[in-house]
């Protein structure tokens, strides 16, 4: 009858669907009808399926597919649904220009005072004023009796201008080439997403984007949904639709109460199938995504002249438009103001608080920048008061007219001195640090196994105290096998003959085992001789049909009796239960349960036990007890996972309530207990023991009775016999940690965590709980720095929390990936100490930079402020001060940022959250190197040409040609820098400062070129480098003082920096108090207090301009659809989502996000509007 009325549909179209056909290319459905359905939730969406398809069967007909069979995977088919349904991608934001990028490293505020400087100076030398005057001005254009050296005067303006294009030019570079390299690692996290689908009747894994309208997808717990769709059959199943309407409850699907699955949705219960309707910009999450304008700038010029976002359907996309946005405006409920806390809280989550290490730079970098401001202001007073004074006031003169561009010359020059000043003391090469030192490991990286997904987490890395791990699949192989069994009354320590067994027994086993796990897990043949079968699915489900397979029977005919679609009732394995139940229909029409589980949860509810003839035989509670003393306690002391596995009948008369679970699942008999058996990986206790050594604790968080994770632990070597350690479960830990009321106290935490080592029987809630509890810590000497390692959907909430999350890229679910910063490729615990090593050697490699970039400026702006204050005239010329900014900004950076790890950053406890950037060592260094270099300096500026026997530099009138003397100044000075810089590649007081100098061949480069360079500027600069050559004498002397630098280090090297107590590090991280828990929480929100000055100051001159052209964009969007309120509250999230790659040159957080295009913000699951 179902199908006559199909039928009977199909044959009466209404008028509007005969109209709309031709669109849909002999497919029954238009994209606009499928948008439209796609709309709508629960009961309305059923009955506009019934209305017009009769059932979801009648829609797969119209889309020409078949439910079990799914499409024929033949190309011209999968090609033409892509031409009219669209293709499953959303097209990502265009990446800036080149030129763009020039424009942002233009709006640099220093640079720009530079290029007004230059241009100024450049139009006054073309000005000549007439010569008869030039006396009346005194001796101030003195030098300008040679007419060329007077027609040289622009060179020092258009050099300015030169060196400004060279900074502008490597900076662009350096962010293009990085944003290509974030739009590499993007594309392949995306291209590793696959999902199953089912063609001709085949199980296929297939890349996400070739997914096509009308596949029939396999959905299943731990998913990220890639498309919309309807469902088709499902066992038990709840969705997590947070990521679209905000709301954190899971909702329960069904094929006969709420079909509707959205893109970008989680799986978070039980499996199912559904058809797919709407693929990428026309799924919910495309729809979103295109409202805020990330599907590319096409998309925006078409939304603003208010046309369609999608072509083919002009009408139904504008009403959609509006709809969409109407759904996103925020749910004004009682509790709203709580409910929008939550969800900016929620959106924020992906992104942490700022990075230790960027705190700390951002802090630092403020202070210098103040401290440079400060000085480069006084130096400019200072040189226009003498200059005023001595010209009006000593000498008497009046300002005359025609005298007026000579003395603006003058303040011109002293201007260009100032800002030199200036842009030696402002270390913009420290962002510039970071990035390459991070994005250098960030690649490399990738060849230990390690997939960074958020760029300062493999910073953070490096001063993790403390690693939470999981035990399956991280510490252990992750290849299960039953390696013990409890049948019929025997304990069989291997697998027992199958003529051992009652056939009753050994039958029972065998249905309850095939038809009580997923039907996605499966054992199949090895891929090469000789190796082990291929586990497929869950590996605890494969230990158990490989137990089936070891018993000599086969579970496919099991289930091919049975098929999927015929189970009655399925109660899927979470981890509330830690049970799966099947309930089939017995040919008498009675009913039979098939459950397995933890034993110790699902002895419980055991009430008989099959004896070894195979019959039933009472199982009273002191039975229980006995079996766990004698059978389940060895077992786990064996380091085996024992699981129970039990079934019940129910006559046909006695159907139960179904949805009273507790009722259901009780009164079992049990079959059998198996132990299973999962080896540690070989190379685990080694690393452990590494980490150890590092100053980090391993803890082991498991699900897993305490006896097995015990056994386990021992064997991996995260507990030593003799140590004072801790083993929980989590009931006894959540009873220590609890106060009367039931809420937990950080005090009692505080207590327990120390000492912890092992969590057994945990729940998700307790493994979040113990990673907060340990990172809000203060009790020990410093904040503790968590890593997490999670696999499952469960761990999402932990991930999230730690300071670096882990997942597993081959056995973790989506959800986990999401929630991770980086992504282990092979599951393997020691890839987490290659990380440490990569995190330290970041932090080390950005500690040296330091080292070198602030002996520079303390020297250089001294040099600069004291020589214009004494002789009217820095000794360092503007374009020589922008090349030593040059060379010590962005090579050093380089040079230094890409030091190779070695091991020996493993025998050093980690630094912690407290801990400053600069040590006493370092300020020791700096101090000690600027001191032997001012001395130089100086001892050069004032008796340099009496030693040399040259003419003296100092006091030279306006346009001067460049003297010998000032020339050796600026060299020496760019020597003892190249020297210094070999010093700065040790911050830890070692004396050997070349160990290992040759294996990394970028440092050789950068210094042997910085000398060819400056060999050339020196011999041939000429007037715009204000050098005059010198002799081969005057090269070695610079050298030799050059060569001192290296002396003088081991003589730093000697002195104890225990005795100087009078050193003080610098930049700490934000203070304790200024960090509280809403500041963190809110990361985007509040920018901190340093981050906010840098702001008015230098580096975040652009961050601020993207982030108000995407408001503006995100804004007008919805102005348009009338929802503000939904734009504003969204902000954050939007911005943590849709800016691929947050701009990496400056201190804050380097994000990549939108790894998944999914936690996009938006809320078209909430009150639909009519």
């Amino acid at each position: 009858m179902g199908d006559m009325a199909n039928s009977s549909i199909e044959f009466h179209p209404k008028p509007q669907q005969q109209r709309d056909a031709p669109h849909a290319g002999g497919f029954g459905c238009t994209l606009a009808e499928l948008r439209a359905l796609m709309e709508l939730r629960g009961a309305e969406a059923l009955q506009k399926i019934e209305e017009a398809y009769g059932d979801v069967s009648g829609l797969c007909r119209r889309l020409r597919t078949s439910p079990t069979e799914g499409l024929a995977d033949n190309t011209n088919d999968l090609e033409k649904r892509r031409q009219i349904y669209g293709q499953n991608f959303i097209p990502p934001k265009q990446p800036k220009t080149f030129l763009q990028l020039v424009w942002e490293a233009l709006q640099d505020v220093t640079l720009i005072i530079l290029e007004v400087a230059a241009i100024v100076s450049l139009g006054l030398s073309f000005y000549a004023p007439p010569g008869e005057e030039s006396e009346a001005c005194g001796n101030v254009s003195g030098g300008t009796e040679d007419e060329g050296e007077a027609e040289a005067g622009w060179i020092e303006g258009a050099a300015i201008l030169l060196s400004v294009i060279c900074v502008v030019l490597v900076t662009a570079f350096n962010d293009w080439s990085k944003e290509k390299q974030f739009r590499g690692l993007q594309s392949r996290i995306e291209q590793e997403q696959k999902f199953t689908v089912i063609r001709n009747g085949q199980l296929l894994q297939v890349p996400v984007a070739a997914l096509v309208v009308g596949d029939i997808a396999q959905v299943k717990y731990g998913d990220l949904l890639p498309a919309d769709g309807v469902l088709i059959q499902a066992n038990d199943l709840k969705i997590d639709e947070s990521s679209l309407t905000g709301e954190s409850d899971h909702v329960r699907k069904s094929a006969d109460k709420d079909p509707m699955l959205l893109s970008g949705t989680h799986v978070m219960e039980g499996s199912g199938r559904m058809v797919v309707t709407a693929v990428g910009v026309n799924s919910q999450t495309g729809i979103i995504f295109t409202l805020l304008g990330a599907g590319g700038e096409e998309e925006e010029k078409k939304d603003k002249k208010g046309s369609a976002a999608v072509p083919p359907v002009p009408g139904a996309a504008k009403k959609q438009d509006g709809a969409v946005a109407m759904e996103m405006q925020p749910l004004k409920s009682a509790e709203g103001g709580e409910m929008e806390e939550r969800e900016k809280k929620k959106a924020n989550a992906p992104k942490k608080e700022k990075s230790v290490l960027q705190g700390k730079l951002t802090k630092l970098a403020v202070q210098i920048g103040k401290a440079g401001l400060v000085m480069s202001a006084i130096t400019v007073i200072i040189l226009v008061l003498y200059f005023v004074i001595e010209t009006f006031v000593l000498e008497g003169r009046t300002w005359l007219a025609e005298c007026t561009p000579v003395y603006v010359q003058y303040f011109v020059k002293f201007f260009i001195i100032g800002v030199t000043v200036l842009v030696v003391a402002v270390p913009e090469g420290l962002p510039l640090a970071v990035t390459i030192s991070l994005a250098y490991s960030v690649k490399k990286m990738m060849k230990d196994n390690n997939l960074v997904r958020h760029l300062d987490a493999c910073e953070t890395m490096g001063n993790a105290t403390a690693i939470c791990s999981d035990k399956t699949g991280t510490l252990t192989t992750n290849r299960m096998t039953v390696v013990q069994s409890y049948l019929g009354d025997t304990h069989y320590k291997e697998i027992p003959a199958p003529s051992a067994l009652t056939p009753k027994i050994l039958d029972l086993l065998v249905h309850a085992i095939s038809i009580n796990s997923a039907y996605t897990t499966k054992i199949l043949p090895p891929e090469k001789e000789g190796a082990l079968p291929r586990q497929v699915g869950n590996k605890t489900e494969c230990a158990l049909l490989g137990f089936v397979l070891d018993l000599k029977r086969d579970f496919q005919p099991v289930r091919e009796q049975i098929p999927e679609d015929k189970l009655y009732k399925v109660y899927t394995f979470n981890s509330v239960r830690k049970s799966m139940s099947t309930v089939i229909r017995m040919p008498d029409g009675g009913f039979r349960l098939f459950s397995k589980g933890a034993s110790e949860i699902l002895l419980k509810k055991c009430t008989n036990i099959l004896n070894s003839n195979g019959e039933l035989r009472g199982f009273r509670p002191r039975d229980r007890d006995d079996m766990v003393r004698k059978i389940i306690e060895p077992m786990a002391c064996d380091g085996l996972r024992t699981i129970c596995i039990a079934y019940r009948d129910f006559s046909a008369g006695q159907e139960p309530d179904w949805d009273n679970e507790n009722e259901v699942v009780g009164d079992l008999t049990c079959i059998a207990v198996v132990g299973i058996e999962d080896p540690v990986r070989p190379e685990v206790p080694e690393a452990i023991r590494k980490c150890q050594r590092a100053g980090i604790t391993v803890r082991m968080v498991t699900g897993d009775n305490i006896n097995t994770a015990r056994a386990i632990a021992a064997k991996c070597g995260i507990i030593q016999p003799g140590e004072d350690f801790l083993c929980l479960e989590g009931k006894e830990f959540n009873r220590r940690i609890r106060n009367e009321k039931g809420e937990i106290e950080q005090e009692r935490l505080d207590k327990v965590w120390p000492k912890l080592r092992v969590l057994a029987r945990s729940s998700p809630t307790d493994k979040h709980t113990l990673v907060k509890g340990i990172i809000d810590s203060t009790t020990g000497e410093q904040r503790q720095v968590v890593a997490v390692t999670g696999d499952g959907t469960n761990d999402g909430p932990a991930l999230k929390k730690a300071d670096v999350g882990f997942a597993m890229g081959i056995a973790g679910t989506d959800v986990a990936k999401e929630a991770s910063d980086i992504i282990l490729t092979d599951d393997n615990f020691t890839s987490i100490v290659k990380a440490v090593m990569w995190g330290r050697n970041v932090y080390d490699s950005i500690s040296k930079f330091l080292q070198f970039q602030l002996t520079v400026n303390v020297v250089a702006v001294i040099v600069a402020f004291t020589g214009a204050c004494i002789t009217q005239d820095s000794p360092l010329k503007a374009v020589q001060m922008l090349w030593v900014n040059l060379i010590m900004d962005t090579f050093a950076s380089l040079a230094l940022a890409t030091e190779p790890p070695t091991e020996s950053l493993l025998l050093r406890k980690p630094y912690g959250r407290d801990k400053p950037l600069i040590s006493r060592t370092m300020m020791k260094n700096i101090l000690g190197h600027a001191v032997y270099q001012l001395a130089i300096i100086f001892t050069l500026l004032f008796v340099g040409e009496l030693f040399f026997d040259i003419d003296s530099g100092r006091n030279a009138p306006l346009h001067s040609p460049p003297s010998e003397h000032y020339t050796i100044i600026f060299n020496t000075f760019v020597m003892m820098q190249l020297f210094n810089e070999i010093n700065a590649r040790k911050i830890h007081g070692e004396r050997n400062v070349f160990d290992g100098i040759f294996s990394n061949p970028i440092f050789c480069t950068i210094v042997l070129g910085t000398f060819g360079i400056q060999i050339v500027i020196v011999q041939f600069g000429g007037k715009p480098f204000s050098c005059s050559p010198l002799s081969t004498e005057q090269w070695l002397w610079c050298l030799f003082v050059g060569v001192g630098e290296l002396v003088w280090g081991q003589v730093i090297a000697t002195i104890p920096t225990s005795q100087l107590k009078c050193l003080k590090e610098a930049g700490h991280g934000p203070g304790k108090d200024e960090m509280t828990d809403e500041e963190l929480a809110e990361g985007e929100e509040e920018i901190d207090h340093a981050e906010r000055e840098l702001r008015r100051g230098q580096i975040l001159w652009f961050r601020g301009l993207n982030r108000i052209q995407t408001q503006m964009e995100v804004v007008s969007t919805f102005k348009r659809s009338g929802s503000v309120q939904g734009a504003v509250r969204r902000r954050s999230s939007v911005l943590s989502q849709l800016h691929d790659v947050t701009n990496l040159s400056t201190p804050t957080h380097a994000i990549l996000s939108a790894a998944n295009p999914t936690s996009a913000a938006g809320n078209p699951g909430g009150e639909s509007v009519p």
